[in-house]
C-alpha cells in the first residue's frame, strides 16, 4: 500500500479561509510537517500533496490548499489552484476558525461540494483557544461538525476516524476487466518496444493489467508486435487481446476475427470514465477541417520523442486520415483549460496517473461545453480502421 500511486489513492483536500488551521491540521493527520504553517495570512501559496496510510482503510492521498477569501492578484491565481484542487477530491474537509467563521463562504463551499458529488466535513479548528460561548453556539447550529486541536491528538484521532468511515463507505472502484471476462479467461497483452518505452519496466496500465489479471483467477500471457502471432497460434486459446493503442494497425491484422480485440487505454476509458462518450468522440475525427482546433491532453508529464503518441503519432495519422490540417494545441499533467470553447474535439491520454474523479471532472466539462472527447486508445482504434472491431467489446 505504501507504494500506490497517488492516482490509486483516495484523496482528502483540505479547504477554507486563509488562516483557518488547515495546514496545522493537515499535519497533524498526516503526521509529519509537511505544510509551511504561519500565523500570517497566505502563507500556503500553492497546493500540496503527500501520500500517506489512513488506518485501517489503507492508501489515501492528503492535500493542503491555500486559503479562499484572498481576492488580491496573487490570492486569486492561489485560489484557482484550491477549487481546482476539487476536482481530485474525494473528500473534503473545510476547516473554519470559530473566532472568524463565515457562515455565507462555507455554504457556498458546502453548495460547490454537493453539486460536485464531494462528500464534505465541517471542522472547527483552534478548539483549544476557542470560548465555550462560541463553541456552544456552533454547536447548535452544526451538531454534525467536528471541533478539533491540531495539538489534540485524541481530537485527530478523532477526524481520522470520521474519515475512514467515509471512505469506507465509497464505492470501491471496478477492476478493469470489469464486465468483460470471467475467471478462467486468457488474456494476451501486446506491448511494443520502442524509444517511448520506459527501460527496464513496464508501465502501470501495463502492470495493473497483469495484477488484476493473477486476481480474477485469469492467465495471461505478453509478447510484443513480432512476437504475437506465433503466441496466439501455441495457445490452446485467447479470449482477449490488449494492444498499446500504438500498435493497433499492426496487431488488428494479426489477431483472428473471432477473438477480442482491445486496447489499455480503452480499458481505463471504461473504468475511469464514460466509454461510450469517448467512442462517440473518437467518430468525430473524421469531421474535423483545416479550420479545426485539437486540445490533446497528458495527465503525466514525460520526455518527449521523435516517436511520441501524443504530439507526433496522433496529429501525423489525422492528417492522414482525414486530408486536413487542423490545429492542435498540447496541456499536461493537472493544467487542464477551464475554457474549451474554441475545440472541436479534446483527445485525452488513458489516464492512469491521475484519479477516477479527476477524469471524469475533466469529461464533464467537456460535456457540459458541447465539446466531444475521445481518448488515445478510443482515436487509435478509429484512425487504424480497427474501430467498429474494438468498440464492440463495450457493447454490453
Amino acid at each position: 500500500m505504501s507504494t500506490a500511486p497517488l492516482s490509486m489513492r483516495r484523496h482528502i483536500v483540505f479547504f477554507g479561509r486563509t488562516n483557518s488551521g488547515k495546514s496545522s491540521l493537515f499535519n497533524a493527520v498526516l503526521g509529519q510537517q509537511a505544510a509551511i504553517v504561519s500565523e500570517k495570512r497566505g502563507t500556503t501559496t500553492d497546493p500540496v500533496v503527500k501520500a500517506m496510510e489512513l488506518i485501517p482503510f489503507g492508501p489515501v492521498a492528503l492535500a493542503d490548499t491555500a486559503g479562499t477569501g484572498d481576492f488580491s492578484d496573487i490570492g486569486s491565481l492561489r485560489m484557482k489552484k484550491s477549487y481546482d484542487m476539487l476536482d481530485r477530491a474525494d473528500v473534503a474537509v473545510y476547516c473554519a476558525d470559530p473566532d472568524d467563521f463565515s457562515e455565507e463562504e462555507y455554504k457556498k463551499a458546502a453548495g460547490l461540494f454537493d453539486k460536485r458529488k464531494i462528500r464534505h466535513l465541517l471542522v472547527f479548528t483552534k478548539a483549544d483557544i476557542t470560548d465555550g460561548k462560541t463553541r456552544r453556539e456552533l454547536c447548535r447550529a452544526y451538531p454534525e461538525a467536528l471541533f478539533v486541536s491540531s495539538s489534540d491528538q485524541a481530537a485527530v484521532d478523532d477526524l481520522k476516524a470520521v474519515l475512514n468511515g467515509i471512505l469506507s463507505g465509497m464505492e470501491e472502484e471496478k477492476p478493469i476487466l470489469s464486465g468483460l471476462l470471467s475467471g478462467g479467461a486468457h488474456v494476451v497483452m501486446c506491448i511494443p518496444i520502442d524509444s517511448a518505452a520506459p527501460k527496464g519496466r513496464l508501465i502501470l496500465p501495463q502492470v495493473q493489467l497483469i495484477r488484476e489479471c493473477l486476481d480474477l483467477g485469469m492467465t495471461c500471457s505478453c509478447a510484443t508486435p513480432d512476437q504475437l502471432g506465433l503466441l496466439i497460434k501455441n495457445c490452446e486459446k485467447v479470449d482477449l487481446v490488449v494492444t498499446d493503442s500504438q500498435a493497433f494497425g499492426q496487431v488488428a491484422g494479426i489477431v483472428p476475427e473471432d477473438i477480442k480485440l482491445t486496447s489499455f487505454s480503452m480499458l481505463l476509458a471504461a473504468q475511469k470514465g464514460d466509454i461510450k462518450a469517448m467512442i462517440d468522440g473518437a467518430k468525430r475525427i473524421d469531421f474535423l477541417r483545416d479550420n479545426s482546433r485539437v486540445l490533446i491532453a497528458e495527465a503525466c508529464t514525460h520526455n518527449k520523442t521523435h516517436e511520441d503518441i501524443g504530439t507526433v503519432k496522433i496529429p501525423a495519422l489525422i492528417r492522414k486520415r482525414t486530408g486536413k490540417n487542423p490545429g492542435f494545441d498540447f496541456c499536461a499533467g493537472h493544467d487542464f483549460p477551464d475554457d474549451l470553447s474554441r475545440y472541436h474535439l479534446v483527445i485525452h491520454c488513458g489516464g492512469c496517473m491521475i484519479t477516477k474523479r479527476e477524469m471524469n471532472s475533466r469529461i464533464m466539462r467537456c460535456v457540459e461545453q458541447g465539446v466531444p472527447i475521445t481518448n488515445y486508445g478510443v482515436a487509435l482504434a478509429q484512425l487504424s480502421g480497427a474501430g467498429d472491431r474494438c468498440f464492440e467489446v463495450f457493447d454490453a
